[in-house]
């Protein structure tokens, strides 16, 4: 059991509230059982380790304030809105002989004993916390639930757990599922799309339409055929005028 030692104030405005936070203390406030409404304030280093706990609006503490002890569970805690930081905590007498309603985080022990885990399956957690009706002065800590034995497609239900004498669920028309174990889930990844290979020649056409600004057309089958044989006659009339020039130079060289 957590002990925690509490001062009481007077402070009745925010100002000297404000005070008070500055000097590393959270304003809080014990009510329930036959007492008056009382003030105190508890010293945050004292508290912080069991105040970020999950457990924390379940743990019975025993608060110790001007030399008496008397048990207490807190109920509800004010944060900042920017800092985050506890601003206030209201702490609940627990009266001997009284029931409460309480959130109990649920525990998970022996994994390693789970068939279905070993194989690859997955703990699907459906309830981390169950709201139990239990007397005041017997708040168990924890609801634990044993893993062991359990395979792939079992499920943990409320009325498997033992719980502890006068404790029941406050959800009494169902038997509830805390827990499964769940087969594994197997994520394929996707096809790598094959990259588009360019055609033969393609690439040479590409760059002559950069150079030029567009592609030249193809040339037509019979135009090809053409320009060769007018490039064959141009170079057959060169020649036949050149041998006429020069038989005629001969002629005249030999009159002479």
């Amino acid at each position: 059991m957590n002990n925690l030692k509490a001062t009481k104030r007077d402070n009745a405005t925010s100002g000297e509230t404000n005070k008070l936070r500055a000097k590393g203390f959270i304003p809080c406030i014990l009510y329930g059982g036959k007492n008056p409404n009382t003030k105190i304030s508890i010293e945050k280093k004292s508290i912080k380790n069991i105040l970020n706990s999950d457990s924390f609006l379940s743990t019975v503490i025993e608060l110790e304030i001007d030399g008496k002890k008397e048990k207490v569970l807190p109920r509800e805690v004010a944060y900042h809105v920017v800092s985050d930081e506890p601003i206030h905590i209201d702490f609940m007498r627990i009266v001997s002989g009284s029931k409460i309603i309480i959130e109990i985080p649920v525990k998970f022990k022996n994994n390693s004993e789970s068939p279905g885990l070993k194989r690859g399956g997955v703990l699907n957690i459906v309830r981390r916390k169950v709201e139990l009706k239990c007397p005041a002065d017997k708040i168990p800590d924890d609801i634990i639930i044993d893993l062991a034995g359990l395979d792939i497609g079992a499920s943990v239900k409320i009325s498997s757990v033992k719980l502890p004498e006068n404790v029941f669920p406050t959800i009494s028309d169902r038997d509830f599922v805390i827990a499964t174990v769940a087969a594994p889930t197997i994520v394929k990844e996707p096809e790598k799309p094959a990259e588009e290979v360019p055609a033969e020649g393609a690439e040479g056409e590409a760059a002559a339409a950069t150079e030029g600004g567009e592609a030249a057309p193809p040339a037509k089958e019979g135009e090809a055929g053409k320009k060769e044989e007018k490039g064959k006659e141009q170079v057959k009339g060169k020649e036949q005028v050149a041998d006429k020039k020069a038989s005629t130079e001969k002629k005249q060289t030999e009159k002479k």
